[in-house]
């Protein structure tokens, strides 16, 4: 008979932090609005109105970085990493 392990209970929390559903809308709607700016036809556009879209494509690549977070390494950290591997292997 199998034995299961309560080693880890379901209520601590993750290491890997998971999106509010409303920060996934959010970011549904910004993809939509960056696709929708990419298929426009600029060769129309004035100058003017092409800055204000990279202005707007610009922010919104931003808030996507902010709200994607992600992990990042700084390049003093990456050299230390790779000194402590080639020293322990």
């Amino acid at each position: 008979m199998p034995i299961q392990s309560n080693a880890m209970a379901p209520d601590e929390p993750s290491a890997l932090v998971e999106p509010k559903p409303a920060e996934m809308e959010k970011v549904k709607v910004l993809e939509v609005r960056l696709n929708e700016i990419n298929n426009m036809d600029k060769s129309k556009l004035t100058s003017a109105e092409k800055k204000t879209l990279r202005k707007e494509v610009k922010s919104i690549k931003s808030t996507l970085r902010e709200v994607g977070g992600g992990v990042y390494i700084s390049v003093g950290a990456l050299i230390l990493i790779l000194i402590l591997l080639i020293v322990l292997l």
